[in-house]
């Protein structure tokens, strides 16, 4: 396993393949109290909207329903950005990438700086998801 950054996401890279990583990925979401709210299939949707073949790609809506409500308290205007996306991309046999949202980033389209401890804490639970998904 080895890691890439990107600015928009915490990423890591796991050699596993897809199944097994969008598995471990939604257990690990669960335990930092994330509930996947959304599933688009990104491989199938394509397939039938365009009729093109895609590497199996998923986005998962992630929601930790006490930070939401939350930072929807402080500003209702926060669920345009809701819920965290985290990604979970087929790379080649074995290798399959995983990114999540970085809460810190999406605070950055609003000037509202006491979402900044609730964006802090989505950001470290995140980190922990990632951390988790290294350890295997």
């Amino acid at each position: 396993m080895s890691d890439t950054s990107l600015a928009l996401a915490i990423t890591v890279r796991l050699s596993t393949d897809y199944d097994r990583a969008l598995a471990r990925t939604i257990e690990a979401l669960k335990t930092e109290g994330f509930g996947v709210l959304t599933e688009i299939d990104v491989k199938e949707t394509l397939k039938q909207k365009l009729d093109v073949d895609f590497r199996p790609y998923k986005i998962l809506g992630a929601c930790n329903p006490p930070l939401a409500h939350r930072a929807l308290t402080i500003a209702p205007e926060i669920g345009l950005l809701l819920p965290c996306n985290v990604t979970v991309s087929y790379v080649e046999p074995g290798v399959t990438d995983v990114a999540l949202i970085d809460p810190m980033v999406m605070l950055g389209f609003m000037d509202r700086p006491e979402l900044k401890p609730v964006a802090g804490e989505a950001r470290a639970r995140l980190e922990r998801v990632a951390a988790a998904l290294k350890k295997e």
